[in-house]
């Protein structure tokens, strides 16, 4: 378990985030980080459903270098379960209305091949 950290300055403060930026960003880290939208919405979508599908398929792959996090609102309700895929020197790609399914598919051809799954973007279903 993680001790309580008291912030007695900006620069207590500035060191956390930049400790913080050094894991979750993938320009800085190296390793590809995926986000899972687990608000309200996306759990009524079936988000936790995906989150879990991405988590089991990771581990199957030996993907333990991948960063998965879950996160609150993304703020496109219409299009949950949405998942974010960021991966070092490339562009995010946002998926929308994820299922289990595509979430492995997701793991094995954009995480592990290296080719985004375009028919599950945002920009295909607008």
């Amino acid at each position: 378990m993680k001790e309580n950290i008291q912030i007695r300055n900006l620069a207590a403060l500035r060191a956390i985030k930049e400790a913080t930026l050094a894991v979750m960003d993938p320009e800085k880290s190296g390793s590809p980080r995926v986000v899972v939208g687990l608000a309200t919405c996306g759990i009524a979508a079936g988000a936790q459903d995906v989150y879990d599908a991405l988590k089991n398929e990771l581990k199957a792959q030996g993907m333990d270098y991948v960063l998965l996090e879950a996160t609150g609102c993304v703020g496109i309700c219409q299009f949950e379960p949405v998942v974010e895929v960021y991966i070092p020197h490339q562009p995010r790609t946002t998926y929308v209305h994820m299922t289990p399914d595509k979430a492995v598919r997701v793991v094995q051809q954009h995480l592990r091949g290296g080719n985004p799954l375009g028919e599950y973007t945002i920009g295909s279903v607008q």
